[in-house]
């Protein structure tokens, strides 16, 4: 199995919500997960999950009420694992009166970086987010997505294990999205790990290994994309082709959603196979008829029918 670069075990914060009363916000209620050394994972959840309660344990801002993890295999809040992660946080904001590369040299030195060390890395940065012509640019006459792509910059300045993106592509355009998409393959293949909190589904959909889904400060779900799209009916699609007929007596034992059928003796239909017997059970059926299998397919929801499932369905105690 892959190292563990996130790893925590039931964690718990609670707050005063007000300095003037005693009710108490429980913001995280038992969060565990583990993110592979490698992996892009994405964090999901509606407004008030807890996911940027979560981020900020994480990285040592908020103190946790309970429970432990380890970042980077060291203690969560420990400053050298801290050291070794980049960060842009949702709503983050530039000094205004900065351009592109006084912004780079003052975020690398909050990152321990010297000048001539952010000299030497920050045009192959900047050029590697789309922003190499506007370095000179004062950062107030930059859009909100150039400003996403200079805080992503910032954020990889000191060669980062791990990388913690929140909202990375938000205000950022079509072809914006898709650079972002492409730098952060890249940086993955480098052996960066990234952990990607958005409510971009599609965006999470398309580049994340793996992902946690957060509601009522509880991972409902978690798992591969894969996994968490699949549909829970197992719903299998066969493309066949032969006697209508014959098709029908063979899958007369399963549950099927109405047929599909041309003037070529060709038929789709969607059976629930509720685990692989029953699916081996169609598949010998078929056979023993004389049926031709064209195409098996397992079906998906996207991401998003997931998400939504999995939001309406589940009711935060």
């Amino acid at each position: 199995m892959a190292e563990a670069i996130i790893d925590v075990q039931d964690l718990h914060k609670s707050y005063r919500e007000g300095l003037f009363t005693s009710k108490q916000v429980n913001a995280l209620r038992g969060v565990s997960l583990t993110v592979p050394r490698g992996t892009i994972f994405g964090l999901l959840g509606p407004n008030g999950a807890g996911k940027t309660t979560l981020i900020k344990i994480l990285l040592g801002l908020v103190k946790r009420s309970s429970g432990n993890g380890a970042l980077l295999g060291r203690p969560l809040g420990d400053r050298l694992g801290r050291k070794m992660v980049g960060y842009l946080p949702e709503h983050h904001r530039f000094p205004r009166h900065l351009t592109g590369n006084a912004a780079m040299i003052y975020y690398g030195g909050l990152s321990g970086l010297s000048r001539s060390e952010v000299l030497a890395k920050r045009p192959a940065l900047l050029e590697r987010v789309g922003l190499s012509k506007w370095g000179n640019t004062p950062v107030h006459k930059y859009s909100k997505g150039m400003q996403q792509r200079l805080g992503i910059a910032q954020s990889l300045l000191h060669n980062p294990e791990l990388v913690i993106l929140d909202e990375p592509t938000d205000g950022v355009d079509p072809v914006g999205r898709a650079d972002i998409r492409r730098l952060l393959k890249e940086l993955q293949q480098e052996g960066t790990t990234i952990f990607l909190n958005s409510h971009q589904l599609q965006e999470i959909e398309m580049v994340c290994d793996q992902a946690a889904i957060l509601l009522g400060g509880r991972v409902q779900k978690v798992g591969t994309i894969e996994e968490i799209t699949t549909h829970p009916n197992a719903r299998v699609e066969f493309v066949m082709r032969g006697s209508i007929d014959q098709m029908r007596y063979a899958l007369s034992a399963v549950e099927t959603e109405p047929w599909q059928t041309d003037g070529d003796h060709l038929a789709r239909v969607v059976v629930s196979a509720e685990d692989q017997a029953m699916l081996n059970q169609c598949i010998d059926q078929l056979r023993q008829h004389q049926i031709d299998i064209v195409e098996i397919r397992r079906l998906r929801t996207s991401l998003e029918e997931a998400f939504l499932n999995i939001v309406t369905s589940e009711t935060p105690q």
